[in-house]
């Protein structure tokens, strides 16, 4: 078995074992039902045992899966060993930093203060590695990167080191067809609305497991709201162009990029105090840190000052 498989298995039954549901877990896997149904009894049958009990909840790993679970544990432990190895010998003499970045974020913060950086590195070459938030947190715990850049950093893992930039704004999409909808208005003074209110229109929302679904789900319980959401996406953009077409109200963080169109729908930024995100770049907790870390770290934080509310 590959390295690759054992790792996928293993967050495949820790999700199984989170939501006793295989809809919800592959969802919050992002990947299919089916697909996951189908690993799990391949695994099942190559082994000729059942894994997880399925006929009463919550689920809970069977004798053999206890067996097979401590496997893949001790698995995922010894290759982590091993890309630490790799990566100490690897970067001796070497110029390079392994960064891992959701797309979507990356083309709002990379160009914001990494140029300034490899002004102060020429030599340095960055390896990106543009991926969902999990997997590239899953990669810096096994020091398969340097440095993650992410957002909301208090719910990353605590054998992680993160510095922040602060506070950030999350912004309201209205489209035309909303009841919160203002003619000629492209910008909604902030305040207008509570937040509940926002909350209870029809949405066009992220999928589970994005940083902003996170917080919306958050605020959806806190106030008691039975969300209507019309439809979800994993690609930001893609919920945000739906809103543009009239599906439904979306909130978006401010570093995704939209023009004003008072014609078609209204922007309205969220008070700070009932819906905010920090960026952040963070390093596992052991990894000793140089000058040329510190470097790059001073040089997000300081770029990220100007921004920060």
């Amino acid at each position: 078995m590959s390295k690759l498989e054992s790792q996928d298995i293993l967050c495949y039954i820790d999700s199984l074992l989170k939501y006793s549901n295989f809809s919800k877990a592959a969802q919050s896997l992002y990947i299919s039902q089916p697909y996951l149904t189908k690993v799990i009894k391949k695994v099942e049958s190559q082994l000729d045992c059942e894994l997880i009990t399925r006929n009463k909840l919550p689920y809970r790993l069977t004798e053999q899966g206890k067996i097979y679970y401590q496997y893949l544990t001790s698995l995922e432990h010894s290759y982590a060993k091993l890309m630490k190895e790799i990566s100490y010998a690897s970067d001796i003499g070497n110029k390079v930093l392994r960064i891992g970045i959701l797309p979507s974020l990356g083309s709002y913060l990379i160009p914001l203060f990494l140029p300034a950086f490899l002004k102060l590195h020429p030599a340095y070459k960055i390896n990106l590695v543009e991926d969902l938030p999990e997997k590239n947190e899953k990669r810096l715990q096994n020091v398969e990167l340097d440095f993650w850049i992410g957002q909301n950093s208090s719910s990353i893992s605590p054998n992680l080191n993160a510095f922040s930039w602060g506070k950030h704004s999350y912004r309201a999409v209205i489209p035309r067809g909303c009841e919160l909808y203002q003619r000629n208005v492209a910008v909604i003074p902030e305040g207008t609305f509570d937040i509940a209110t926002i909350l209870s229109q029809q949405l066009v929302l992220t999928s589970k497991g994005s940083a902003v679904r996170k917080q919306i789900d958050q605020l959806l319980s806190v106030h008691k709201i039975q969300p209507s959401i019309v439809m979800e996406s994993y690609e930001i953009h893609t919920v945000l162009k739906l809103a543009k077409q009239n599906m439904g109200l979306t909130i978006i963080p401010e570093s995704v990029r939209i023009d004003e169109s008072a014609s078609e729908y209204n922007i309205y930024p969220i008070p700070i105090d009932k819906m905010s995100l920090d960026y952040f770049i963070a390093h596992h907790s052991e990894r000793k840190l140089s000058n040329v870390d510190h470097d790059l770290i001073h040089t997000f934080l300081n770029h990220g000052q100007q921004c920060a509310v």
